[in-house]
């Protein structure tokens, strides 16, 4: 027995057996966390560390950064990743090589924490679950594996304490090791190289814990293929189609980045994302959770990985409320993209609202759509061209939107020429659309009318619900947004569905449309 094992041994020996007890299992509850995440990983196609590594911040931030923009390497990282978890997993599981599946741990975990540590001012007052104020679930769990590289509980129960008696059965020594059945204050004892069966039983009793998390696991994704089966079998085709993005697509699927064309000299892509899933606001109907489950998706690092695989496809402009501009100055910040944002301008006032998206960098302001059609039916359209002077003083395009059709005509009608127009835009033959019955339903009556009025307007127009939040397939939505004279369309997307959005928007602007009004940008 050399000098190492009789270090470890004197130092187990003097620690109460309940304690080493009790750190057996904590270091077990750790390794079926490392080996679930591995595991997990390992059932999710084309999963990948990238998205966490590209919107890093802190001090090693450039080498994560220049780590994800390199495709080979990445699959480098993921491979060593899923392999890293599964195996330190195991390690401290099964008490094998402990101390080193403690260290290795430890050391992965620094990396996950140094890419995203939870410091103030990096969550833009966003609290989310794990993450609390410089200590998170990483820090306490590298904590807890350093004790473990301290203290190897696989010499006092795990194959570890097999391997020391094994090694000791070759040289013919006695070896001393904890005790595991002893509830003395002498926890350790001498014993000779051979091992009994009884010795073996009690090295392996994390094994049936190890089956327990095999069993699960096999409940898990049987219960899941079990589910996707009975939804494709009785779900309609819509239902169908959602049951296909279990498995999106990646940036590997991407046909090409969405072209861009200017507005008073800004270059905008013609696909731009829209805001509302972000801010929470779902226009879900009468389901009253959805507005809660959006914003509990969208976490801050979810928000920004979406704003970043955007910018990817070509998307280089996001719609937002000024209450939103804190996280685009966020982004900016930390340096993970340059993606613009179009403000709708929706504050307590147009001018205050103005004047807040100004200072908080908006490429572009617009009358929000609600606003604008409250003041023309309030006849007040000079406040609508006040504001318009406020944002071209700035130095800004500035547009005009609105939800009715009346509202356009009004501002037409009283001489104002924005620099675009943004209007709601999406015909009305979905299950949910029932003219007379409007709740938070439909946002624009008359597309036939609309169609024909915009026709004749000679600035760009953005076209935005051009999905009907949702009741729309993008195939139908997009084309007849293009088809029917927008120049942009606005676009509510989860990170999911970006992919597949701009390929069929790529689809749609490639053919020959036959548009009755010609492209204004």
């Amino acid at each position: 027995m050399n000098r190492n094992d009789t270090g470890n041994a004197d130092f187990i020996r003097k620690i109460p057996w309940i304690i080493l007890a009790m750190l057996v299992v904590l270091r077990t509850a750790v390794g079926w966390h490392f080996l679930y995440e591995g595991v997990a990983k390992l059932f999710v196609p084309d999963w990948t560390a990238s998205g966490y590594l590209q919107i890093s911040k802190w001090i090693f931030s450039g080498v994560f950064k220049w780590m994800a923009s390199s495709q080979p390497l990445m699959l480098i990282i993921d491979v060593l990743n899923i392999a890293g978890l599964i195996l330190i997993g195991l390690g401290l599981m099964l008490g094998c090589f402990s101390r080193i599946a403690a260290l290795s741990g430890a050391a992965l975990l620094f990396l996950y924490y140094t890419a995203n540590p939870p410091f103030v001012g990096m969550d833009f007052g966003v609290v989310t679950e794990g993450n609390y104020l410089i200590v998170d679930k990483n820090f306490i769990e590298l904590i807890v594996l350093l004790i473990m590289a301290v203290i190897p509980t696989g010499r006092y129960l795990g194959i570890d304490r097999l391997i020391v008696l094994l090694k000791a059965g070759k040289t013919g020594d006695e070896v001393t090791i904890p005790a595991t059945a002893s509830i003395t204050e002498s926890s350790s004892k001498r014993v000779s190289p051979a091992l009994d069966r009884r010795e073996i039983l009690r090295n392996l009793v994390s094994v049936p814990v190890l089956g327990v998390f095999i069993l699960a696991v096999f409940h898990k994704y049987r219960w899941e293929s079990y589910e996707e089966k009975l939804l494709e079998k009785n779900a309609d085709a819509v239902s169908r189609s959602t049951i296909r993005t279990f498995n999106f697509s990646s940036l590997n699927d991407l046909h090409g980045q969405v072209p861009h064309t200017k507005i008073k000299g800004v270059d905008f892509s013609r696909v731009i994302l829209g805001g509302n899933l972000i801010g929470g606001w779902a226009h879900a109907r009468d389901l009253i959770y959805a507005s809660k489950l959006v914003k509990a998706y969208h976490h801050r690092e979810k928000i920004f990985e979406t704003f970043l695989l955007a910018e990817k496809c070509g998307i280089n402009a996001f719609l937002t409320n000024p209450m939103l501009a804190a996280v685009i100055n966020e982004y900016w910040r930390r340096d993970i993209g340059k993606i613009k944002f179009i403000s709708d301008s929706g504050w307590k006032n147009l001018q205050e609202g103005i004047k807040f998206s100004v200072d908080m960098g908006a490429a572009a302001c617009y009358t929000h759509g609600g606003l604008s059609d409250q003041l023309v039916k309030e006849g007040k359209v000079e406040e609508i061209g006040k504001a318009l002077d406020l944002i071209r003083q700035n130095g800004l395009p500035a547009g005009i939107g609105g939800h009715n059709l009346d509202t356009v005509k009004a501002c037409v009608d009283y001489g104002l020429k924005p620099d675009f127009w943004m209007k709601t835009f999406h015909h009305t033959n979905y299950w949910s659309a029932k003219p007379g019955e409007e709740h938070d339903n439909i946002w624009c009556k008359n597309p036939d009318e609309t169609m024909a009025y915009m026709r004749n307007l000679k600035q760009p127009w953005i076209a935005f619900k051009t999905l009907a939040a949702g009741a729309i397939h993008p195939e139908v939505g997009f084309h007849y947004a293009f088809k029917g004279g927008a120049d942009f369309i606005c676009v509510g997307m989860y990170d999911f569905q970006i992919v597949d959005d701009v390929n069929i928007a790529l689809d749609v602007l490639k053919q020959d449309l036959p548009r009755e009004r010609p492209w204004m940008a």
